[in-house]
This record gives structure tokens, sequence and C-alpha cells, in this order.
């Protein structure tokens, strides 16, 4: 063990990690990275197949990206946004705006996920209550669904292993089931349904519209709650029975924005616009915190009013619109134009799309789904009755240990093995990946059996 090693293990604690477990597989101590590679300190290197949790788009150690954040380090790193500005945040913000669907005008930063959609939230919230409809206090979420840690964003997502033991202190909130198409919460088969799993939304928003503030969900992918890919036909439904019931729809494009599925943003695969969209993760590309919230003039212009009035969206974080991050973004949405990025992908994500639905014939793959540059695989104790593993059986950590044997990085959600790939791997690394990511499961499944 390096001295580092032990240094790590005597101060620190690990985000989603319980530490005895480092006791035994220790924390590989990364020296540097390149591309789509992570090198540790021996010189051995992993493929970051899961984009250093899903935010590396470019690969690391991009010269553009860097050498942005180098000219403005340069000129001044912080300053503070309430009053003051700069020109890397309206820069940004006009960049975003130009991108994102057409009737998002305005943009609130903060610096990262989690407070992006909290500002949603609050932001929704205090709308209904400015225009005088003060019963309108809860929102409506999936109950597969992951927003974020803060307790706002626990409190519209599903409770499970990641937050069951915080649930006394959320806020109460609608759920609804998600669109599980494996898992069928209406026990059908897509072929031969009409996306019947909109329908408790559509009698909940019938039945309880006036208290409801805004519906909240993951566009297409369902990230932290198991990469369930939906159709797109349901995103259409439930901006209809939003628009119907006058409800805001809050779209959280953390994880699947800047390319993941194939289009910049996710929501454009159904054509849908939002009232509000929650953006972070690769938004730099990884390379500093930050994220962005985007909403209309309509209900920007509900919070602006005399100062006495009391209408301000008392809300902000001391590193919201960083100039460093801002800088950062705007040379990742560059590299997107002076690259090509999102026609590169599209010439490589049907291989990466075959490649995986050769594991759908492996004994312990249940589901295979796929879209744009991200992959899954659900795993299952019995195929026949779609059985999980059990929790105690550790599944994932198996197949995350062999992973590292062959330089993939497979670190699971459950029995849930997936790739979120970086936008700039290449196919023979992709053929790399997805033949060991094959072998593993493979190797793994024939031991457990």
């Amino acid at each position: 063990m390096s001295k580092w090693i032990e240094k790590d293990l005597k101060y620190i604690w690990h985000p989603y990690t319980q530490m005895k477990d480092c006791q035994k597989l220790l924390p590989i101590l990364i020296d540097k990275a390149k591309g789509v590679k992570l090198y540790d300190d021996k010189g051995k290197f992993y493929y970051d197949t899961i984009s250093s949790w899903w935010c590396n788009v470019h690969g690391h150690n991009h010269p553009k990206i860097k050498q942005a954040i180098k000219k403005q380090l340069n000129s001044f790193e912080h300053v503070l946004f309430a009053g003051f500005t700069h020109k890397p945040a309206i820069a940004l913000a006009e960049k975003l705006i130009q991108l994102t669907p057409g009737n998002l005008r305005k943009v609130f930063f903060s610096d990262n996920g989690s407070t992006s959609v909290e500002v949603a939230l609050k932001m929704s919230f205090q709308y209904w209550q400015g225009i005088g409809r003060k019963k309108r206090k809860k929102f409506v979420s999936l109950d597969y669904a992951y927003h974020g840690d803060t307790i706002g964003a626990m409190s519209v997502s599903g409770v499970d292993l990641f937050n069951a033991v915080f649930k006394p202190l959320f806020f109460q909130s609608f759920k609804v089931p998600s669109p599980y198409c494996y898992r069928c919460p209406m026990g059908k088969q897509r072929t031969n349904c009409n996306i019947d799993c909109v329908k408790p939304l559509e009698n909940l928003l019938n039945n309880k519209s006036e208290e409801i503030c805004a519906v909240i969900l993951e566009p297409l992918v369902m990230a932290a709650g198991g990469m369930i890919i939906y159709p797109k036909e349901y995103l259409n439904k439930v901006r209809e029975l939003t628009k119907k019931y006058g409800v805001h729809l809050i779209l959280d494009e953390v994880a699947t924005g800047f390319g993941r599925t194939g289009k910049m943003f996710a929501c454009e695969h159904a054509g849908v616009k939002p009232d509000f969209m929650c953006l972070s993760k690769g938004i730099t590309s990884g390379y500093m915190p930050l994220g962005a919230t985007l909403t209309t003039e309509k209900i920007y212009r509900a919070f602006y009013a005399d100062y006495e009035k009391k209408k301000t969206f008392y809300h902000g974080h001391t590193y919201t619109a960083n100039p460093l991050a801002c800088s950062a973004a705007i040379a990742s949405l560059e590299v997107f134009k002076q690259e090509n990025t999102l026609s590169g992908i599209r010439k490589i994500i049907p291989l990466l799309r075959s490649e995986f639905e050769k594991m759908r014939v492996l004994p312990y793959v249940g589901d295979v789904r796929t879209l744009g540059m991200i992959g899954a695989v659900e795993l299952v104790k019995d195929k026949q009755k779609k059985k999980p593993f059990k929790f105690e059986e550790r599944i994932g950590l198996k197949i995350y240990k062999e992973g590292l044997k062959r330089n993939i990085l497979l670190r699971p959600l459950g029995n849930i093995i997936y790739l979120f790939l970086p936008l700039s791997i290449k196919k023979k690394e992709i053929l790399y990946v997805l033949s060991n990511c094959y072998k593993v499961i493979e190797k793994v499944g024939k031991s457990t059996g």
C-alpha cells in the first residue's frame, strides 16, 4: 500500500462507498488521464467507460478546454454574481439559449446537478405562490427517479437504497409508476401497449392538478434509477398532460444533456419543450463544476416586480456562474462544433447498439437497453421469472473487480451494468470495451452459477 493510499484511508470519506470495503479493495490512485483512459500511479490504464460519473464528454486533457480555463485564469478566477457579471457567463447563457428548445429564454446558474434541480423546484413553487395559486405546493415524480442528493432533489426521487434513511426529511410529493418496459408496471409488453403506464399520471392530474406545481422527470433515460430507457411517446404524453392541466414540466437533463443520447438534449428526440430544463455534468465536459436552470420568459416575468413586492427569487450559490467554469463550458460547446461531435457519434452508435445486443444471449442478462452513447444490461438470477440477484450477493461488485483486470471501469448500479461513454471514444476502443464487458459478465455469471 502506497503512502498516498494510507493517507486516503486515514483522512478521506468517499461518496457512495462503504469505507470498510476499502480495506480489501483499495481506492485506485489516478495519476493522469488522456482521452478516454485513466492512468494509475503504477502506469496501468483503465477505460473511463462511465465518463467519470457521466460528466466527461470530449475526453480527458482536451487542449482547447484547458486553454480556455488558463486564459480566464489570467484575468480573474471568481467574482460574486449578485450585482456583478462577466463576459463568460453572458456568452454561455446566450449559447445555451440558442441550443435549447426555443421557449427557454432565461438562465439561472448554480454549481451542480442537484442544485439545478432545487432551483427549478423553488422557482416553480414560488411562481404559483406569486400569482396567487396558493394551493399548488406539491410535485409529481417517477417512482424510480433520481434527481440528486440534496433534500429537495431527494424528495422528488424514488425512495430506495440511495436515500431511504433520509425519508423523514423529505417534503411530500406524488409518485407515479415509471415507464420501465422490462418490468412494466401495467403488466404489458412494449409491442402491445399504448403507453398505458402514463394513465396513473393522467388520473393524478385529473384529480389533484390544483395542488401540483410541476411534473419532474429525466427525459428518456432514468440514469441512477437503473439506466431505464423509455419510449419517447411517454415523454410526449406527459407534455400533453402537463399542458392540459396547466402544470409545469421540469426536465432534468443533468445526465442526458450534451450529446449523450445522440442529440444535444434528450428532449429533442420527442420534440418536447419544457418549462424548466436542468443542466450540469457534461456542460463543462467535466472540467469544472457548473449547473444551470433554464426557464421561460413567462415564468421569469412573474418574479419581475418592484423590490417592495418581495417577488425576488431569493436563491444563490457562492460559485454561481464561476468564470473558469463558464469558460470551460463555452470551450466545450465550441469543441462540439469544431469536431462535429454529434455527427461523429451517429456513425458509431449502431456499433455500440449491436455489440450490446450480443449480450442478450448470456444466461444472466435479463434485459439490454441502449440509447445514443448509453448502454446497460440488467442482470437477473432467473431469466424466465426476471428474478433479480439479492443485494447481499453483490453481483455488481464481482463484475467491477473483474472489469478492472481487463482495464475497463464497470461501476454497477446494483444489478445494472452500464456504459456511459465519452463521446470522443473511437470504434476500436468501443470494440475492446464491449467485447471485454461481454467476457466479464460471462465469466462472473459462470462462477456465480
